[in-house]
């Protein structure tokens, strides 16, 4: 990155990143945070880019910017880089792949935000023609992504998919309820349907398994998927569901 300098910033004067996809939790991983700069300072700033006069957004640092807050502290160290819209997003992504802990939520949007910005670039985006599956001349925008990920394309497609789930959904996949390639599957429902099955798989307490979600993705594209379809491939019996629940009766 270039023209970049390291300054001291008031906290005040620093603004979030716009849909910043990954969670800031006040953790016990947060209190270990604000124990370390407490003791030894911070060792690496955070990176901001100036939106306008004396304000600036932030890129990088997110967690570091709430322990500074949680300290007590005024203001932060921070390198101070001129970056375009698309190139916040690359770096503000690129720097919390390697976080220990990510949640299939959190990958979902960045993953999103990150190829919108290389389509915006004019990178290679053939994954949006191409969802789940099938060999690609190339290296395209999953490629390049998953490669900086440690993910797989067709992962990085799965992940990118999970963006069309409805928040409850979401939530329940980020929870390891509902698995990843049902999931996927279960994206290509519109919201209605979406809502729908939340209830059915609350009524039934189940979740549904891939060749369920398949199914109804199908009766969907067939025009036939309705609440009672959902109602009733959702109370069919699945094996691995009875041994689970027969194990936490013993």
């Amino acid at each position: 990155m270039e023209n970049e300098n390291v300054t001291e910033i008031p906290l005040s004067q620093i603004r979030d990143f716009p849909d910043h996809p990954y969670q800031v939790k006040d953790d016990e991983c947060m209190n270990d945070l604000v124990s370390s700069i407490k003791e030894r300072g911070l060792i690496q700033p955070i990176i901001v880019r100036p939106i306008e006069d004396n304000l600036y957004e932030m890129v990088s640092g997110h967690r570091r910017k709430r322990a500074f807050e949680l300290a007590g502290l005024k203001s932060i160290p921070a390198k101070v880089v001129e970056l375009t819209r698309d190139e916040a997003i690359l770096v503000m992504v690129d720097s919390n792949l390697q976080r220990e802990v990510i949640l299939p939520s959190e990958k979902a949007k960045a993953y999103k935000m990150r190829l919108d910005a290389m389509k915006r670039q004019g990178q290679r985006s053939d994954l949006t023609s191409n969802p789940v599956g099938g060999k690609l001349k190339g290296m395209e925008s999953a490629g390049i992504i998953g490669e900086q990920s440690g993910d797989s394309q067709t992962q990085v497609r799965r992940y990118i998919r999970l963006t069309e789930l409805i928040p409850e959904m979401l939530d329940l996949v980020d929870e390891g309820k509902v698995a990843m390639r049902p999931a996927v599957e279960i994206s290509y429902l519109p919201k209605e349907s979406q809502e729908q099955l939340v209830k059915a798989m609350e009524f039934s307490d189940a979740t549904p398994s891939h060749y369920q979600a398949i199914r109804m993705k199908n009766c969907y594209r067939d025009g036939k998927l309705t609440e009672e379809v959902i109602d009733t491939i959702m109370d069919e019996a699945k094996p691995n569901q009875k041994e689970n629940h027969r194990l936490e009766i013993q």
